[in-house]
């Protein structure tokens, strides 16, 4: 009998044992699969929503806050910079290179901007249509994009009048508070933090005096940018373009490359690509005004593209201007055009661009400025960070906390990091918030149209035949269905993978590897115009209701992820160990404290059917 019951205590332990486990097995699961529904959770616009900002931007407003926020530092530092270190006088391609790369992008960024008229630009655009945890990552992105935009310019217009008055802040503050860390400034910056607080401070007074003094400043950056290119011209010289090494003084050889109009050849003209890209960073602040434009849906999509228009004509015509006036390699880093104008003898022009130029960088500084404390606000209104940045002034009808926050935060990064830096960390995440809104637009075009289920209808199986078939759309289907959107979204993510390997061996492997890596080369090629195939051939929704619509789609968002894959490969090993410390810091905020407090958070299973009828006895509300 002991042994009998003994026997029977073991089996009972064991059967207890597998309950347990089978018991932690279901709760790991049910939670991972709670935790997955929550991060794809998606936001629900209500167009009829009013909104506590003030809708008192129009057409030439929002324009001028693209054109602003855009041509500053690029225009009066950064060509001279990316010439005279990277590509030579063929900084001209570099400029349009990242212009084809910008142009896709505010092509993706016009069609959802005419899709979800609201504060927030890529961040709430990728929280409709791909989900919560998506979205605070891109949302994350854009605050590092538009906190160090703000820097950086900032940093730039300190240096740039810095560089006028010799030097002698920098040379003063080297030597009262030198900072002997690698990874920081020479020195703290703090002319760059004052100006940082002093457009803080404009910005917090109100949205229509700043726009105002916004399209003065931009009209008077125009006028500067015009006489630049008319001065330039008449000093111009095209034999600067063919300069060949052995006419170079001894002394500048070393760090000139090999002479002619493309000195590092085309690695050159795509690394500067990379960092004239910066140049361009800026216009997708208009589609932060979603809730403060008088008709977004017609006017933020033609803002962007007559923005980027504008923007890449004046980059050419100043950087072409800038390398046939003077050889590449005696350029002025810091500020190219007072240099070449004193050697050029025009000393009345080196004066006038002077003052447009601290002009310009204004307006920039303002413009980078201007969307940040916007896309906290639409962060903070949704929970996913801290909710008090929401709040906004009954005064000035402006998020007045998140707009100090976002100054004192722009100000500590200009006074601590220096200029390169900054540009690097910058077009990171500009890059990846790019090409999300691209993969968005891809997978809102291809997603099933959400039409009211027959009762009592069951989707039909799908057979691997079928699935080989509608590959290629061989069933001939005329509108997506949840066959055609899976096998889009399945294919959007390979082709990102793929299109990533490729960029990457590009970059590291393509010329060393030889017959191998041009035979890999060719293989991912191939697979990249399969993919693109399958895309194409799938059928997409309707979106004729749409003012502004991506041509030519998958071709284009397909080449916006590639084009910015690319260019985000180029970056330094250094800058994406600070991305990666900056996207480990916002995953951090948001498992702590977005995961819970977000306005999504309440999730419901849905009601299981009994006999053809909903039984709401089982129907739970769940919280994450």
């Amino acid at each position: 009998m002991l042994q009998v019951s003994a026997t029977s205590t073991s089996h009972c332990l064991t059967l207890s044992h597998c309950f347990n486990s089978i018991s932690i097995l279901y709760f790991i699961t049910m939670g991972c699969l709670r935790l997955f529904n929550a991060l794809r959770r998606c936001k629900q616009l209500n167009d009829s929503e009013s909104s506590p900002l003030a809708r008192c931007l129009g057409l030439l407003d929002l324009t001028a806050l693209g054109v602003g926020s855009t041509l500053g530092l690029g225009v009066y530092v950064l060509a001279g910079a990316v010439a005279k270190t990277v590509a030579g006088p063929a900084v001209t391609l570099s400029f349009l290179v990242a212009a084809i790369a910008s142009a896709f992008a505010g092509l993706c960024y016009a069609e959802f901007a005419s899709r979800v008229p609201k504060a927030g630009s890529a961040y709430v655009y990728s929280y409709v249509s791909v989900g919560e945890f998506i979205a605070f990552t891109i949302g994350w992105n854009l605050i590092l994009e538009y906190v160090i935009g703000t820097a950086s310019v900032a940093k730039g217009m300190a240096n740039y009048i810095d560089s006028l008055c010799n030097n002698t802040m920098a040379n003063t503050m080297r030597e009262i508070a030198p900072i002997n860390v690698s990874f920081l400034a020479d020195y703290p910056d703090f002319f760059a933090f004052a100006l940082v607080f002093l457009i803080t401070i404009l910005l917090g007074v109100g949205v229509k005096e700043s726009t105002k003094l916004n399209n003065v400043f931009t009209a008077l950056n125009m006028a500067t940018v015009i006489i630049v290119v008319i001065a330039g011209a008449v000093k111009s010289n095209p034999a600067n373009w063919r300069i060949k090494l052995e006419d170079i003084p001894p002394e500048y050889q070393s760090s000139a490359g090999e002479g002619g109009f493309m000195p590092w050849g085309i690695a050159g003209v795509m690394a500067g690509a990379a960092k004239c890209f910066f140049g361009f960073v800026g216009f997708d602040c208009v589609a932060t005004t979603g809730e403060e434009a008088k008709n977004p849906k017609r006017d933020i999509p033609l803002s962007i593209v007559l923005s980027l228009v504008i923007i890449f004509v004046s980059y050419f015509s100043i950087a072409t201007v800038l390398t046939m006036m003077w050889p590449y390699y005696l350029q002025d880093a810091d500020a190219p055009f007072p240099h070449v104008f004193t050697e050029a003898g025009m000393p009345v022009i080196k004066w006038i661009v002077t003052v447009g130029a601290i002009f310009a960088l204004c307006t920039s500084l303002l413009g980078a400025m201007f969307p940040l404390p916007r896309v906290l606000y639409a962060m903070g209104t949704d929970g996913v960070l801290f909710r008090p940045l929401s709040a906004i002034n009954k005064k000035t009808r402006t998020p007045l906390l998140a707009t100090f926050f976002s100054g004192l935060l722009s100000a500590i990064m200009a006074a601590i990091f220096n200029l390169n830096q900054l540009i690097d960390m910058m077009s990171i995440g500009t890059l990846l918030a790019y090409t999300i809104v691209a993969t968005s637009v891809l997978i809102l075009r291809y997603e099933e149209e959400q039409t009211p289920a027959l009762h009592g209808s069951k989707p039909v199986p799908e057979t691997p035949y079928s699935v080989a078939r509608q590959s290629f759309n061989l069933l001939r289907l005329k509108e997506p269905t949840q066959l055609s959107a899976t096998i889009a979204k399945i294919t959007i993510c390979v082709f990102f993978v793929l299109a990533l390997a490729t960029c990457a061996l590009v970059r590291w492997a393509g010329a060393e590897e030889g017959a191998g890596g041009a035979a890999a080369l060719g293989v991912l090629g191939a697979a990249l115009l399969l993919l693109l195939l399958v895309l194409y051939r799938q059928p997409t929704r309707d979106v004729t209701h749409l003012s502004f619509t991506v041509p030519l789609v998958p071709l284009v968002p397909y080449l916006s992820v590639c084009m910015n894959v690319y260019l985000m490969v180029q970056l330094d090993y250094q800058t994406w160990v600070r991305f990666i410390i900056w996207l480990a810091i916002g995953y951090l905020i948001y498992f702590q404290y977005g995961l819970r407090n977000s306005s999504l958070n309440e999730t419901t299973d849905p009601p299981v059917i009994a006999n053809g009828k909903a039984d709401n006895k089982n129907h739970i509300t769940t919280k994450f």
